[in-house]
């Protein structure tokens, strides 16, 4: 059974399929809501119950609002369940439905299908322009930001899918391991005026990082900075430019993910460019003390402001640079002391 038949008729069966493999949710009129695809419970993923076979509103057809997440219900089975590939999760869906387990290939019935949240990025990327000349420039324009050489980072898609309804001009900035794989990227959904709507993840963007500067994402100068925010790194660089000069940068693009990044194997010195927040303050600690476990020489710095973007803007708009405060590695952040830039 090919997969587009087997979607088919999972949707057919599309509360017990969810009763079966996202057991902590529950019903709610046309939709079944839980938590996430993985089963935890909550209310910020949906699937449709009931609809058309195909289209807007297809029945089968989930959300997770929370982290951008979509697809069908075979989609729902190879994520929920943590299987490798297409062939193991169609090897499931037949047993759900009481038909023997046969072999499978991708390209069976033509186009891949494509169920690897990973290889969507991917996908995406490959298909977006540079950034010169589009909505994505304007938008780096408008915080104080100008095109640097980040072409292997950032692209401009104009016309990403948004939601089941909408499509929208995104720029997209590519995550990638310590090996230069690309493992995700982050949409910054733009509208016509360049303004931002929103920004989502796809892929795998835990522990990677959106990487700036063009050298080699293992060793590199030896120095590394690694920021939150893409804008709040790239602005880092530009309120210090003598301590960024010889640094490698890399934009974990939150603070969950820069407490969980791998530091590269060759970092002998690392700068963490934390947001100046709550969660700014526990990663960057988190991140430290892995560090100092690796025999990395290690400091934090935090902006005056919300974050480094912040204090940037606040440069171009008063002309007078904003302090950067700086922890020592021997320092807490509660006995961070202030320097001048």
């Amino acid at each position: 059974m090919r997969a587009s038949e087997l979607s088919r008729r999972l949707a057919q069966n599309a509360e017990a399929v969810c009763r079966r493999y996202l057991s902590n949710g529950r019903r709610q009129g046309r939709y079944w809501t839980v938590g996430d695809v993985r089963n935890t419970p909550g209310r910020s993923m949906f699937v449709r119950l009931s609809g058309p076979e195909s289209g807007p509103g297809a029945a089968g057809h989930w959300q997770d609002a929370a982290s951008a997440e979509y697809g069908d219900l075979l989609d729902l089975i190879q994520l929920s369940q943590d299987l490798p590939d297409l062939a193991s999760a169609m090897a499931e869906a037949e047993r759900f439905l009481g038909q023997p387990a046969a072999h499978h290939v991708a390209s069976q019935g033509g186009k891949a299908y494509p169920t690897d949240r990973t290889e969507i990025a991917r996908r995406l990327f490959a298909e977006a322009r540079p950034v010169v000349g589009t909505l994505g420039e304007a938008y780096l324009k408008s915080r104080g930001l100008v095109l640097g050489d980040w072409g292997a980072s950032l692209r401009f898609h104009p016309s990403a899918w948004f939601d089941e309804y909408n499509y929208c001009p995104a720029l997209l900035a590519a995550s990638r391991d310590n090996a230069g794989n690309l493992t995700g990227v982050t949409r910054f959904f733009l509208d016509a005026e360049a303004g931002l709507i929103e920004r989502r993840a796809l892929g795998r963007l835990n522990g990677h990082a959106v990487r700036l500067g063009g050298r080699s994402q293992s060793s590199g100068s030896g120095h590394l900075i690694v920021g939150e925010g893409l804008e709040s790194t790239l602005s880092f660089a530009l309120l210090d430019p003598e301590r960024a000069a010889g640094c490698d940068l890399a934009a974990a693009m939150s603070a969950a993910h820069m407490a969980a990044f791998i530091i590269p194997h060759g970092v002998r010195r690392l700068i963490i460019a934390a947001d100046n927040g709550s969660a700014g303050r526990n990663a960057a600690a988190k991140l430290r003390t892995r560090a100092i476990a690796q025999g990395v020489v290690v400091r934090i710095v935090f902006p005056r402001l919300g974050d480094f973007n912040d204090d940037w803007r606040a440069v171009i708009s008063c002309g007078r640079k904003s302090p950067i405060i700086d922890v020592p590695l021997a320092l807490s952040a509660a006995s961070s002391r202030s320097t001048r830039l």
